[in-house]
């Protein structure tokens, strides 16, 4: 069954000429791009499509690499733009083989930008790769994509630096996998004394691990459970430190880039 191609659509508050500077100049494009660690463009001839390298650090000293061609047609007079891309690669850790497709920049009459890219590839290894692509890597992809697209938007609109958000991503990971086996911990010890008790609480572990739309509504509610440990128990310090870092993550939660922020499906 052949897949469906990566579709990503973001609205965002920018004028053309900026958009097109952040996403086609190569050194500020692998600031925002989760997809690429380092762009290099090529040196070319005029009328020639512009050819670049390009690498994607996957941890421990590991690092994929590819080439591919992109050209860009706009009219200053229009208010539509569009890029397209051809890439591929034959390092051996790479899933993709071949692929292509475009970005596309639209002015609205709100005085908005949207912003969309559709891209299609060829997996590598046969069948197995087909399935790693089906189940793993292509979602993997298309939300690092989206993603991406949210950050952007907030270094445009916000001057919110992607390094930043990155580290304050991070952060906020930390703390949800914190409070999971926090509320794990508190689940298993407490079925010595009331099974319902260290059910539910096993239940609060697992919703921290699932990355809910509103999660914010879930730190309030934790904020104000440890807020009233304090109150009806001993402790009172650590449940107090407990529940103002609850909150202080539910405000950073929304302050972080969300693949949610994008449209992952075109208009029929």
């Amino acid at each position: 069954m052949r897949q469906k191609p990566i579709y990503v659509e973001i609205e965002m508050s920018s004028d053309l000429d900026t958009l097109w500077e952040y996403t086609q100049n190569p050194s500020l494009h692998k600031e925002w791009d989760l997809r690429f660690s380092n762009i290099t463009y090529l040196h070319r001839q005029p009328c020639e499509r512009q050819k670049f390298l390009y690498e994607t650090r996957i941890g421990f000293g590991l690092k994929i690499s590819g080439t591919g061609e992109t050209v860009g047609v706009f009219n200053k007079c229009s208010s539509e733009r569009v890029s397209s891309l051809a890439f591929g690669s034959d390092h051996p850790l790479s899933l993709i083989q071949h692929g292509s497709g475009y970005w596309k920049y639209i002015k609205q009459n709100n005085g908005k930008t949207t912003f969309l890219t559709q891209y299609q590839y060829k997996t590598a290894y046969g069948l197995p790769g087909r399935w790693i692509d089906r189940l793993l890597f292509r979602p993997l992809l298309g939300w690092a994509t989206a993603w991406s697209f949210d950050a952007l938007r907030l270094w445009i609109e916000q001057n919110k630096h992607p390094k930043h958000t990155i580290r304050s991503a991070v952060v906020y990971v930390l703390m949800s996998l914190f409070f999971s086996l926090f509320w794990f911990y508190q689940g298993f010890t407490g079925f010595e004394t009331s099974i319902f008790a260290g059910t539910v609480e096993i239940g609060l572990g697992m919703i921290w691990l699932i990355p809910l739309k509103r999660k914010w509504i879930i730190h309030a509610v934790q904020a104000c459970i440890l807020a009233g440990f304090a109150f009806l128990g001993s402790e009172i310090f650590l449940w107090i430190l407990l529940s103002v870092c609850s909150a202080a993550s539910g405000v950073l939660s929304l302050q972080l880039p969300s693949a949610r922020h994008t449209k992952r499906k075109r208009k029929k």
